[in-house]
């Protein structure tokens, strides 16, 4: 297993992406998985998983951290509306061209599953694949209370700071971003139902059975509305990061449906 890692300038601002390759020969030659990381997240955050991904799929795994997030430089502003959408149009196109991605798996977890869907939906010749986990398609009471009750628990003494690990001086935007952004009046009737429907690559959709942020009507919907082969995985007693909470089960079902 080999890595590298590459900051990436772009019109919006530099991106740090990183790359592990499983050195299988020819099966690392395939399309490779790209990982969009959720809302408080990073390559950092995503922890051991990518290179463990790589290793059971044999594939290249390609993440990169948002603007705003992590290594990658802050963002100008707050997120509007189209931001999921955004995010397939301008930054995932960048780092897409900087490094040559042809064709591609896109793999996102929560509002990064949203945005991987987003992707498959604009690169439909390109995206050879689309895996969820725990995305979120519409804004649903339990994704409102989850928010809420994380808002509490971030405003006690030193949450922020646990944040600041990953994301420096940007941690407060990006609790900002997630929070506020979800919580607004505006945001209320955001739902990716049109987009899902521009889906027509085979899907894959994970979700725990006890996630806090959104119930399995989610990944129902990832299965539903897309027009190709669609396969939903529940995983029982799994709340809302399946792939640090149940990593091998995750990694079992990602190999054989890419199998």
């Amino acid at each position: 297993m080999t890595s590298s890692e590459v900051t990436l300038s772009t019109s919006e601002g530099r991106i740090y992406v990183k790359t592990w390759n499983s050195n299988k020969g020819a099966e690392s030659e395939k399309a490779p998985i790209v990982l969009f990381h959720d809302s408080l997240g990073s390559v950092r955050l995503w922890r051991s998983f990518p290179e463990h991904l790589a290793e059971a799929t044999g594939r290249t795994v390609i993440a990169y951290d948002r603007l705003g997030f992590g290594q990658s430089d802050a963002h100008p502003g707050t997120l509007n509306k189209r931001f999921i959408l955004e995010e397939a149009e301008a930054t995932f196109d960048a780092v897409r061209q900087a490094l040559n991605i042809h064709q591609f798996i896109a793999f996102g977890h929560s509002v990064g599953g949203a945005m991987a869907a987003a992707c498959a939906a604009h690169y439909p010749d390109d995206c050879l694949a689309l895996i969820t986990e725990s995305a979120q398609a519409f804004v649903e009471d339990r994704t409102v209370a989850g928010i809420e009750d994380a808002k509490v628990a971030f405003a006690e003494e030193g949450q922020v700071d646990r944040l600041a690990r990953y994301h420096g001086d940007k941690a407060g935007w990006v609790l900002s971003a997630w929070i506020d952004t979800w919580l607004s009046e505006d945001f209320q009737d955001w739902r990716l139902d049109e987009t899902l429907k521009q889906v027509h690559c085979p899907v894959l959709a994970i979700h725990g059975d006890d996630d806090e942020f959104g119930s399995p009507i989610h990944a129902e919907r990832y299965t539903e509305l897309p027009e190709g082969p669609a396969t939903l995985k529940l995983l029982k007693g799994c709340g809302h990061v399946p792939h640090r909470e149940q990593e091998e089960d995750v990694l079992e079902v990602v190999r054989e449906f890419l199998g």
